[in-house]
């Protein structure tokens, strides 16, 4: 199972490369824009954590953004720490002429699969998904309890 969900992920990514290069908006990119497209004003860590991707790659990928105009970053006066960040005019336009490539894809790659069999996996990969998430946080919950008090603590 593991191996045609990697398989297809990557078929589905390169469809989606092909279609975003010519637009001069890389993937990386793409997964922080539609982050932003739904839940603009995240900070760099919670950006990170919905993306699923280290912080030094989100902030590499952010300065590229910022630099191409996609994004801007702000810090509140409440928080100095905290980076927010916000896509500009430029991020939110870019949405009208990608997602149309990204349903494209999802079409082309359920292309000849009838609708009751689009159901069925669709809802046979949200129960893996968590079913794994679910197994993630009774690891990490065995794991704690086993660690000596003092390193809790920290």
């Amino acid at each position: 199972m593991a191996h045609l969900i990697k398989d297809a992920t990557r078929a589905l990514v390169r469809a989606l490369q092909l279609r975003l290069a010519p637009r001069g908006v890389s993937f990386g990119h793409w997964a922080f824009l539609r982050i932003l497209w739904e839940t603009d004003g995240l900070t760099q860590r919670e950006l990170s954590r919905e993306a699923g991707v280290m912080e030094p790659t989100t902030f590499a990928a952010l300065k590229a953004m910022q630099r191409r105009g996609y994004i801007q970053r702000r810090r509140f006066s409440g928080n100095r720490r905290k980076v927010h960040i916000f896509l500009t005019a430029k991020g939110h336009a870019l949405k009208q002429g990608l997602v149309p490539l990204a349903e494209e894809v999802n079409r082309v790659a359920l292309r000849g699969v009838r609708a009751s069999d689009t159901i069925v996996v669709r809802r046979a990969l949200l129960a893996v998904i968590a079913n794994l998430a679910a197994d993630e946080t009774r690891f990490a919950d065995a794991r704690r309890r086993r660690q000596p008090q003092r390193l809790q603590a920290r």
